[in-house]
């Protein structure tokens, strides 16, 4: 609610907002996006535009969706189901988010439960 109050403010109307995801139907000028990166982070958020920080953001999501969203347990191991919403290999996200993050997917996922 406050991504889409942030972007309405902007004069920016949102098709969609979802968790760490915004789909809008025009183009932003670079103007446009360096105002809203203002915005956001001025209530506690930030754009992401690069493409290992997006599905690093991708797997997080899935993850909290799974233990915080979700009514039932995971009935498949951990792997899997990161592979079956991220659409990549296993071992590359893996070593993406251990790079980047300084942790295991696995670890985020246990934290996350905790």
């Amino acid at each position: 609610m406050v991504v889409e109050a942030q972007l309405k403010a902007e004069g920016i109307r949102p098709l969609s907002v979802n968790l760490g995801e915004i789909e809008i139907e025009e183009e932003l000028s670079k103007q446009q996006l360096s105002q809203l990166d203002t915005s956001l982070k001025s209530v506690g958020f930030e754009l992401i535009d690069d493409k290992k920080s997006k599905t690093i953001e991708k797997i997080k999501n899935a993850i909290v969706t799974l233990v915080h969203h979700s009514d039932h347990s995971l009935k498949t191991n951990l792997s899997k189901f990161i592979t079956s919403k991220i659409h990549q290999d296993y071992n590359y996200l893996s070593n993406l988010f251990s790079e980047v993050e300084g942790t295991t997917i696995e670890k985020y996922f246990i934290s996350q439960r905790i």
